[in-house]
């Protein structure tokens, strides 16, 4: 049973499938940090719960934000 929720999409999935941007402490930049401020700011916490399409486009924005404030 899909009993889990997307924040962004609201789609439902399994549990074992569930995202969070806590994901993005193993990535090297941004740094984790400013990635928990980026997404606060965004209204989303380090428990919400994302598909993983969504967490992707999610990583993909901070990304481009993080690369846009170095310029």
């Amino acid at each position: 049973m899909k009993n889990a929720q997307c924040k962004k999409c609201l789609n439902n999935f399994y549990e074992k499938e569930i995202y969070t941007i806590q994901q993005f402490q193993y990535r090297k930049e941004p740094p984790y940090k400013w990635s928990v401020e980026y997404f606060k700011k965004l209204g989303i916490t380090e428990w919400d719960s994302f598909c993983e399409k969504c967490i992707s486009d999610h990583s993909k924005v901070s990304e481009r934000e993080w690369k846009d404030l170095k310029i």
